[in-house]
């Protein structure tokens, strides 16, 4: 029963529900931040760049994926298109540069938009911290020595 009580008091602890917030919201806005960069950013660099498709793109690194390719470019069906990842990887071993310059380039632009995120709510932050505050009201416990202080300043003078 120890290890229920102690289990209890590990998952209701503060840090432990903030994490799984953090998380959970993270979450939601990876998905957000995901449909930005494949939606709305990654059209128009698609449209500079060419409409090319960086995910087929790849090395060969053996002769048989190299004749795959000859092949495949022959062929009145496909004359002139490059051979598929998946096709060039069950012929033989390929150097798949590609889908990582792909994620690697979603990443770049995901980061870059959370950095302004970031920023953004950084200079509201600031410009909410550098509102000028009004001394608190004194208190009336405050106001009551102050009347009295002032009573009996005015008595020995």
């Amino acid at each position: 029963m120890k290890i229920v009580q102690e289990f209890k008091e590990f998952a209701l602890r503060g840090n432990v529900v903030d994490l799984a917030v953090g998380v959970i919201i993270g979450a939601a806005f990876g998905k957000i931040v995901s449909a930005l960069v494949a939606d709305l950013i990654m059209p128009p660099v698609a449209t500079l760049v060419g409409n090319i498709d960086f995910t087929n793109r790849y090395f060969a690194l053996s002769e048989k994926v190299r004749q795959a390719q000859a092949a495949y470019e022959a062929a009145p069906a496909t004359a002139g298109q490059h051979l598929p990842l998946d096709l060039a990887q069950k012929a033989g071993p390929v150097l798949a540069w590609g889908d990582f310059a792909t994620i690697t380039l979603n990443f770049l632009i995901t980061a870059f938009c959370i950095f302004l995120l970031v920023k953004g709510m950084n200079a509201l932050k600031r410009r909410e911290q550098a509102k000028p505050t009004l001394p608190p009201e004194p208190t009336a416990q405050e106001k009551l020595l102050t009347e009295i202080r002032d009573l009996l300043k005015n008595k020995s003078a």
